[in-house]
């Protein structure tokens, strides 16, 4: 079972409607399905880039098992800061660390992605993040 991981870009444009990648964002959620994993750097972000009304309902999707919440800095602190490392010049955001962390560890990850970063980060070192974008 391919293992969904959700960015922020994707969180915000599925629930913002007014988002110009809403449309995929929605066509995206129709042929992959929750549960969508999420770590807290992402959800703060789609949080606060929300806002109300649509923190409301990322909150809800959380409640509702929709979004599962990972805790992947605390126990995966080293690998995340090397990741920092290596990418510094891009720059690579905490978020973007643990996402690309999780596709480590994760069976079979999908990444749903605005971000075009994920074409240039790599996991384990040499494998292209596996991840879906518009």
């Amino acid at each position: 079972m391919t293992s969904l991981v959700a960015d922020a870009g994707f969180l915000v444009a599925l629930w913002n409607p007014r988002d110009e990648k809403h449309s995929w964002a929605l066509a995206v959620a129709e042929t992959h399905a929750p549960p969508w994993i999420v770590c807290e750097p992402v959800f703060t972000e789609a949080d606060h880039l929300l806002g109300p009304p649509g923190r409301l309902t990322l909150r809800t999707a959380v409640r509702r098992g929709a979004i599962q919440l990972a805790p992947t800095f605390v126990g995966e602190t080293a690998a995340i800061l090397d990741l920092l490392d290596k990418y510094h010049d891009v720059p690579m955001s905490v978020a973007d660390a643990c996402i690309v962390r999780l596709t480590e560890i994760l069976p079979d990850p999908l990444v749903l992605t605005t971000d075009t970063d994920f074409k240039i980060y790599r996991r384990h070192s040499r494998k292209v993040v596996p991840c879906l974008l518009p």
